[in-house]
């Protein structure tokens, strides 16, 4: 049988096996151990073939597209008893893995990449690592730091409790249809962070806040949350600051 592509899920199926091969080399597990580790999108197995090949990784799937179900019964069966038919986004992560810790990976949809990184963020203390193809434009996003036009909400909000490296570039002719973009692939490691030192949904309020009205200083984006900011960091628009200034910037106020 063949899986058609569905608009709706955002779905291009990775058609070139050494690419799928460089996404799961990509996933990096310290020797003689064995990581926990979720795919999320299996599609048609391009990627999951890979994974299920290797011995250091136990590996959990989940996809929402019945139809691409029916493809991996039929065509890759071993992965069925660890398949979850669900949508990740609505799914508790920890029931998948009650055991403990696990590393995320996944040919991401791109109508719903920055969704799984903001979900991402919610089992930030269970997730130590990422792996992941997106739309290059939010992979850039997601890695550029502070002076970068593509440096925002994302970019602080993953940048505060991971370290992000844009790994390679991928066409549009790998795949099945071809998007209109080309793809990227970056990789998140869990910095040594445990704690902000500030309150954590204060922090994410100004982050968001002040990116949502970038054009305008700090001291005119806040004013819509009733922040009065200091005159250290009233004059700076937010892609000039870094993410040890806006845990600063939080802790003043």
């Amino acid at each position: 049988m063949k899986v058609k592509p569905k608009k709706s899920l955002g779905q291009h199926f990775l058609a070139n096996r050494e690419i799928a091969r460089r996404i799961s080399d990509a996933l990096l597990v310290a020797d003689g151990t064995v990581m926990n580790v979720l795919e999320v999108g299996c599609g048609t197995g391009a990627l999951t073939q890979h994974l299920l090949q290797r011995s250091d990784f136990l590996l959990k799937g989940i996809e929402i597209d019945g139809e691409s179900i029916a493809y991996l019964r039929e065509n890759l069966p071993a992965i069925m008893p660890r398949l979850y038919e669900a949508d990740f986004l609505k799914s508790d992560l920890r029931k998948i893995f009650p055991e403990g810790d696990f590393c995320v990976i996944g040919n991401f949809p791109y109508n719903i990449s920055s969704q799984i990184f903001f979900k991402i963020l919610e089992y930030k203390d269970d997730v130590p690592q990422v792996v992941g193809m997106l739309q290059k434009e939010v992979a850039e996003r997601l890695s550029s730091g502070p002076g970068n036009k593509s440096y925002g909400i994302l970019s602080v909000l993953l940048q505060a409790w991971y370290d992000i490296e844009y790994l390679f570039t991928v066409g549009e002719n790998e795949f099945i249809p071809p998007p209109k973009v080309k793809s990227a692939v970056i990789r998140l490691r869990r910095n040594g962070r445990t704690e902000l030192g500030c309150d954590e949904s204060r922090f994410k309020q100004i982050v968001k806040a002040a990116f949502n009205q970038r054009r305008k200083t700090l001291r005119n984006s806040l004013k819509a949350i009733g922040v009065d900011v200091p005159e250290r960091y009233a004059g700076l628009r937010p892609e000039q600051m870094g993410v040890e200034d806006f845990i600063d910037l939080t802790k003043m106020i």
